[in-house]
Formats: structure tokens, C-alpha cells, sequence
């Protein structure tokens, strides 16, 4: 942990919070002198008036679990000892740029690169598009030919939808100085040049956005048969062309320690069906002189480094979870050991890039897929409802394909009918199941 500060670092700050939702969270404690909200990174960085009243709320939110609005934020002391004029500049994305940043909120409907080229062409000519998933949500970049276009697209189009009623605009100047598209495909598009390929050919390479085309970097070793380099470009891309925050790149350890679960509920599968949205599973051991105590062990370290992310601090089963890098290195097969490497519910075996994009803290909606085609909403909440309250339920078809979206009361209840409900059996489907990123159905 960082040295006491009077500056607090807020994580999970979803667009739905407020800057009056955050000071309403820490105002019990002591003034406070400034705050910035950091959206493109979904973080917030908040200064007290005094060390001890920043103190103090570090030292209560470690017992008590913050939340706003429904999602868990997470706090500790910032780097910073002092936010200077500067620090509040890093929040700032209003400086005008031809590259804008376009959050879609309540996408109900698949948004590509050609819708987003018919929204936002009427303002100007737009050169490059780059699409991607992060923990805000959708998100697109595009690049116009002038800065005029962008402010003039900006003006005309926050805060409206694209479809009637859902997928709204949220958009922001960008603070890069040019988009690099290496594919033209449905996620990236460089408009000035119609030749690229539509996806990557042959051996994966050090740096490319995977299959979208956004420039990043990655390398790193490799582990229980799974790339990591090419993950690293993966992540990276399903995150905007950067790690999120905490995650370095460069970690190698795989095997995760997982304390605090409530051995009555818990066991092996309902804990792979959890951490196996964040990357594959090799192995997983419960210890039986520990039974609150269990090992997994992921396929590369960035997909641990993720599960560690996303997970710490979440509840399941009626106990907070706490997930820390294990000092083994891997799990030695024996009696007690589950092997899942071979599994075909490892869900980074085909579409890595994409599985990536919906990696998220557990949300309270959850999204089902491979469903039986006949199946309606009541047979869904009929599934889930022995897992909590289900605030609304809806099934829609995509791509000729029945799926649904399951809004629980909070996390804790989604996030159980997860863990029990992923990889049923289903009137000859096998149900998945993973969490949504929608604020709202």
C-alpha cells in the first residue's frame, strides 16, 4: 500500500457516478479540497483537507465495502501527496482534437464500424475508426480529417442516440495525435487506405491491436501452453491500446491463492465458471486443511493479473473474496486437484480478443447465450430466481441466435447464479453465462 496521503485513488468509477455521488461517499469523513474524475480510466482522484481524514476512510472502506449506484468502487492512498494544477489537467479531455473518444451507453443493438461511419460522416470526412470494449463500456475512436469536423461532430451528436431509445453518445476529445489501423474490418477502418487486410495472417507479431488494428506492445513469457505475447496485444487492445490500471504486462506468476469463500457453497467448478471469464484455467485445488482456501491456477499471468483486477474485494456466497498472487508457482496435479486445461468451457480458446472485451467487475446484469430457440422469460427467471431477486429479465435474438439479460437486485446475486448456473444443461443447450456491462435493461 502506498504512504498515507491526503489524495485517495477512487477505481471502478463507471460513468453512471457522479462527482456528487463521490463526494457524498467520503464528506463524512473530513473537507474536501479538490477532485478529478479521470473517465477515460474510469478512476477519480479525490484530496482531503488532512492526512487523518483521508486516513480514516481508507481504514473504514477496507471493512466495508464502498458502493455507488449499485457498483463497487475501490479505494486506496494515491502516489500523489499534493493534486497540482497538473494532476486535474490529466482529467481534463476537453482540449479540442480531430481524434474524438465515443463511449455507447445502453447498447442494446451491435454497433460497427459502418454505423459509426453513417452517425459521424455528415460532419466531416472521418478517415480512421478503431472500436473496442472496456470496463466503461463500448467505446470507439475516430479520426477526422480536421479538427473543425470533430468539434462540429461533438456539438451535433453528445448525448444523442443512435437508435431510438438506447445506444447513446457519450463523446470526448482524445489526447492522441494519430489512430495506426492495420485491418479494415468490422472493428477498425482506415478510410484512406482501402488496402489493408481484413485480419492478421500467419504467426501473431510483437505489436498490433490483435485482430482490430490499434497500436500497442507486448511480450512476455510463456505458460502452460498458452501465448502470452499474443495476449499481451489482446488486453491491451481490448482495453483502448493500453493495460487497465494495476495491470503491468509483465507479471509471470499464474497461480492464484483465493481466501475468505465459504466452503458450505463453494467448489471447484462454481470457481472456474467465475475465473474463467478472465482467462483459461489450468488447474484448480480447494485445500482440504483449509476448505475457506483454494489455488487457481490461469493460463498466462496477464489473465491472472486480471482475475486479481476484477475480482479482489467481490462477494460471493455471503464472504468478500480475496485474490492474491500465490507464492507456488503452479499447482501440482494430485488427488485433491481438478484439471481444466483441456476443458471445452475454457472460454479464451477461440476469440481471445473479444472474450477480452467483456471483462468487467461482477455486474448485477448478467448475459446468457446458447440458449434453447423456444426459450422465453419465464423459463429464465424460473433458472435463476433461487439466486436472488431478478429486477427484470429480457429475451432477444442476435444473429438468428436466443439470448438474455438478467438484471439481479445487486452483484452478489448475479454473480451466484453465475457460478451455478454457467455450463447447465438446458433442454439440450449448454447455457453461458457471463456479466454485462449494460447499466440497465
Amino acid at each position: 500500500m502506498a504512504e498515507p496521503s491526503k489524495v485517495i485513488h477512487v477505481r471502478n468509477v463507471g460513468h453512471e457516478i457522479s462527482e456528487n455521488d463521490l463526494l457524498q461517499l467520503f464528506q463524512p469523513f473530513g473537507v474536501i479540497t479538490k477532485l478529478v474524475m479521470l473517465r477515460a480510466k474510469n478512476q477519480a482522484l479525490l484530496q482531503m483537507q488532512e492526512i487523518p481524514s483521508a486516513v480514516s476512510a481508507i481504514q473504514f472502506y477496507e471493512n466495508a465495502q464502498p458502493s455507488i449506484r449499485g457498483r463497487n468502487v475501490y479505494v486506496q492512498f494515491s502516489s500523489h501527496q499534493e493534486l497540482t494544477t497538473v494532476d486535474q489537467n490529466q482529467g481534463r479531455e476537453d482540449e479540442p482534437n480531430r481524434i474524438l473518444l465515443v463511449t455507447v451507453h445502453q447498447m442494446l443493438y451491435p454497433i460497427t464500424v459502418d454505423v459509426l461511419q453513417q452517425v459521424f460522416s455528415p460532419h466531416g470526412y472521418v478517415e480512421k475508426v478503431v472500436t473496442f470494449q472496456k470496463s466503461a463500456g463500448f467505446q470507439a475512436l475516430i479520426q477526422y480529417e480536421t479538427r473543425q469536423s470533430a468539434i462540429t461532430a461533438r456539438t451535433a451528436l453528445q448525448g444523442r442516440n443512435i437508435y431510438d431509445g438506447c445506444c447513446q453518445l457519450d463523446i470526448q476529445f482524445s489526447n492522441l495525435d494519430e489512430l495506426q489501423v492495420n485491418y479494415n474490418n468490422d472493428r477498425s477502418r482506415d478510410f484512406t487506405n482501402p488496402n489493408l487486410p481484413t485480419e492478421q495472417k500467419g504467426r501473431p507479431s510483437q505489436s498490433g491491436y490483435g485482430d482490430a488494428g490499434y497500436g500497442v506492445q507486448g511480450s512476455g513469457p510463456r505458460s502452460a501452453g498458452f501465448s502470452q505475447m499474443g495476449n499481451a496485444a489482446a488486453v491491451a487492445a481490448a482495453f483502448g491500446g493500453d493495460f487497465p490500471p494495476g495491470i503491468t504486462g509483465t507479471n509471470d506468476r499464474c497461480t492464484l491463492l483465493v481466501t475468505n469463500l465459504n466452503p458450505d457453497r463453494i467448489d471447484e467448478d462454481k470457481l472456474f465458471n467465475l475465473f474463467s471469464i478472465y482467462g483459461n484455467i489450468v488447474r484448480i485445488k480447494i485445500l482440504r486443511n483449509k476448505p475457506d482456501h483454494a489455488l487457481v491456477q490461469m493460463g498466462d499471468g496477464f489473465q491472472a493479473e486480471l482475475a486479481v483486477y476484477f475480482l479482489k474485494g467481490s462477494m460471493l456466497f455471503g464472504k468478500r473474496m480475496e485474490v492474491n498472487f500465490s507464492k507456488h508457482p503452479n499447482i501440482t496435479q494430485g488427488a485433491d486437484t481438478h484439471e481444466y486445461i483441456s476443458s471445452n468451457l475454457n472460454r479464451f480458446n477461440r476469440n481471445a480478443a473479444k472474450n477480452y472485451r467483456y471483462c468487467c467487475s461482477p455486474t448485477r446484469i448478467i448475459h446468457l447465450s446458447s440458449l434453447p430457440q423456444d426459450i422465453n422469460e419465464e423459463e429464465i427467471a424460473s433458472l435463476l430466481q433461487e439466486h436472488g431477486i431478478i429486477v427484470n429479465c429480457k429475451v432477444f435474438e442476435m444473429n438468428g441466435k436466443k439470448q438474455s439479460l438478467v438484471q439481479f437486485e445487486n452483484e452478489e446475486e448475479a454473480t451466484e447464479a453465475l457460478v451455478c448456473k454457467h455450463a447447465t444443461p438446458l433442454s439440450g443447450s449448454v447455457v453461458r453465462i457471463s456479466f454485462s456491462q449494460l447499466q440497465n435493461i
